[in-house]
């Protein structure tokens, strides 16, 4: 593939930029009294309560009387947190370095269906080994919950275009989800998916 003509570089966040754990994430919801937890966690999107919270719909504090209410016992939010965590077992810094890198010659950016429990670690100093938060890797972070949508949507690849000015062919989009990927490409994006236990790095340096 020919990316001389790229511009910019939009990464994916879980899957892509982290490795996830979904079971492990599962696991400890259900953990917490959360038995309908399998159902409603997904790796590229989720469904219900979990749904509404990237779509920013529910700010975190609903999302936690909601959650209650689902459980049907009252669950602290730090432990809800703690069962959030469950996604990332661990970032690895020398892949956010080579983000950084390619700042040199693109403008990098992140779109991610995600929420504010979780980007409220990943923009602290919590987030990498070396102290500092996901934003200092990246241009711009397009998240889902600030932007009122999620992928697939078309509107959501709609408004990266519009926010970057550019046209599809120049964007170059990582994600681990096929319906993402399928969305973007049919719009004249061009894709790469990041299938599980894949490296971005090695995709990205064979293209």
């Amino acid at each position: 593939m020919d990316l001389n003509n790229i511009k910019v570089l939009l990464f994916d966040f879980g899957g892509v930029v982290v490795d996830i754990d979904r079971e492990r994430a599962v696991q400890r919801f259900e953990e917490i009294g959360v038995e309908q937890a399998d159902s409603l966690l997904n790796s590229y999107k989720q469904n219900g309560i979990f749904l509404q919270l990237e779509e920013g719909i529910l700010t975190p504090g609903e999302f936690y009387n909601a959650l209650c209410e689902l459980a049907g016992k009252d669950i602290p939010s730090e432990r809800i947190d703690y069962a959030w965590m469950g996604f990332f077992p661990s970032v690895n810094q020398d892949r956010l370095n080579f983000i950084n890198e390619l700042r040199k010659k693109y403008r990098v950016c992140l779109l991610s269906n995600t929420n504010p429990i979780i980007m409220e670690w990943a923009r602290s100093a919590q987030f990498s080994q070396e102290g500092k938060p996901l934003d200092t890797y990246f241009d711009k972070l397009y998240l889902s919950y600030q932007m009122g949508m999620v992928k697939p949507k078309h509107e959501i690849f709609e408004q990266i275009l519009k926010s970057e000015n550019v046209t599809p062919e120049h964007i170059m989009f990582f994600d681990d989800g096929p319906a993402n990927i399928e969305t973007a490409s049919a719009m004249g994006f061009k894709t790469q998916l990041v299938e599980e236990g894949q490296d971005f790095r090695i995709l990205f340096n064979a293209l």
